[in-house]
């Protein structure tokens, strides 16, 4: 069992003294109460009969069985201002943006929220289900399968509408910490060989191990949830599992809830997308994963984590994410002959040449910040974020106090900074299921968004 910390505090000192030194007033008691409050809900959401599994393009079949439920889980905030939002997390591969259209629609109509009030956090396995609407199914997936897709995804936005519903009538006042633990199931996944990059094992490549852990506690010091973050793939299964299950974010999530019953473990994904799980390949590897993680998230809840306080503020802005200029068209028709992951892009830039379409310069993409006062910032960036992106982050608004993940309210392809742009490789194929290859100055349009967007939310930021 892990054992957890409850929080409580005794006052140690004399009377006496305390009146002496001036620090009993009557403000003092109400000084003390709860700046935040906060609301959680939860839902399975396993798809109820075989259906096209995503993340892998080599599947040919639905899926059979399952070997783990998924499931979906909001957290609402609210501070004493009034200030509100709610994070969903769930066990899915991802929403691009007419997807995350779709569910923020059905969230602000049943809520009143605003868009900068939700934040979507997909944990991005490879084990569940495809999720698509009508014109963005992908797959290549046609008439029966599809509309198996389309009514999947349907039903998760209804959920995910509910959830956020009811956390926000779950608000109960709360004292929120936090602290960073460590994780050893990262591995860089950008292998250089004479041929150039492929997907395979770095172990000196960068990735980011650490683990942010928001703990929720009420007043009275009881554990009410854990938020935690790993920037890693979900990828411990490959393309021969066909068994629905969440892979090791699943796995961390339960192994937390088995250890503290009645608590809500919320797994975001963070910048991860040039980072695979080590070991993989097997569920033994994947349960292995979750089990390790999981325990960190464990140890963490039981540290003295530094507290999180009001008052809190939500923001998000699109930045507008610039596109390389098209190649010549001969360029394009040997890009198609090239690797899968850069002819996907060649072939439908060809195609919309040939329909006499104009090609996109730009790609709107939503960042959002998240301000807790002066002592935490979490910055959602968006798409399969690579791993560098976390010292930029860190390096234009500063080191301390900061939480950064991915995959946030649109997945649409990888995110690569001008690193990876240079070296080649599988997270430069560009926009899905839009058309566009990013250009190396995404990193600089990224970033200095963030550091807007900090800026303006309060953040101190270095000189």
């Amino acid at each position: 069992m892990c054992p957890v910390i409850p929080g409580k505090c005794r006052l140690v000192l004399p009377i006496l003294l305390t009146l002496s030194v001036g620090l009993w007033l009557p403000g003092a008691a109400r000084a003390a109460e709860p700046e935040l409050k906060v609301g959680l809900a939860r839902a399975k959401i396993t798809p109820d009969g075989p259906i096209r599994m995503a993340g892998y393009g080599s599947r040919n079949k639905p899926s059979e069985g399952v070997l783990a439920d998924l499931f979906a889980k909001a957290m609402a905030i609210e501070d004493s201002e009034g200030e509100r939002a709610v994070l969903l997390t769930s066990d899915v591969i991802g929403y691009n943006a007419r997807v995350a259209d779709l569910v923020c629609r059905k969230i602000m109509e049943k809520t009143g929220l605003e868009r900068r009030q939700i934040l979507l956090n997909p944990s991005h396995t490879h084990t569940g289900p495809v999720i698509g609407v009508p014109g963005s199914t992908g797959y290549g997936l046609e008439g029966e399968e599809a509309e198996r897709v389309h009514q999947y995804t349907a039903k998760l936005a209804g959920t995910l509408a509910t959830l956020a519903a009811d956390a926000l009538a779950d608000r109960k006042p709360a004292r929120l910490s936090w602290g960073i633990g460590v994780t050893h199931i990262v591995m860089n996944r950008r292998e250089f060989t004479e041929r150039g990059v492929r997907l395979g094992f770095n172990p000196r490549g960068y990735v980011d191990r650490g683990v942010p852990v928001l703990r929720v506690d009420s007043p009275e010091g009881e554990l009410r949830a854990l938020v935690f973050v790993c920037a890693c793939h979900n990828t411990t299964l490959g393309g021969n599992h066909y068994e629905i299950c969440g892979d090791y974010a699943g796995f961390a999530q339960a192994h937390v809830e088995g250890q503290l019953p009645g608590v809500q473990a919320m797994f975001m994904i963070g910048c991860g997308g040039s980072a695979n799980p080590y070991p993989r390949g097997t569920v033994e590897a994947a349960q292995q994963n979750g089990q390790s993680l999981g325990a960190e998230v464990c140890r963490m809840a039981a540290e003295k984590l530094a507290p999180v306080r009001g008052p809190f503020s939500a923001a998000l802005e699109y930045a507008d994410l610039p596109l390389a200029p098209v190649p010549p068209r001969g360029e394009l028709e040997e890009m198609a002959k090239g690797p899968s992951y850069l002819a996907y892009n060649a072939k439908r830039m060809i195609e919309a040449l040939d329909r006499g379409e104009s090609l996109p310069t730009v790609y709107p993409a939503p960042i959002a910040v998240w301000q807790f006062g002066d002592d935490l910032t979490l910055v959602g960036l968006p798409g399969e974020v690579v791993g560098g992106y976390v010292p930029l982050v860190e390096d234009a608004i500063g080191h301390r106090k900061l939480w950064v993940a991915g995959y946030a309210n649109d997945d649409f392809g990888y995110l690569p900074s001008k690193r990876v742009l240079a070296e080649g490789g599988y997270e430069t194929r560009g926009l899905i299921p839009d058309v566009g290859f990013f250009a190396p100055e995404v990193e600089d349009a990224v970033v200095a968004k963030v550091r807007r967007m900090a800026e303006k939310a309060g953040r101190t930021l270095p000189e």
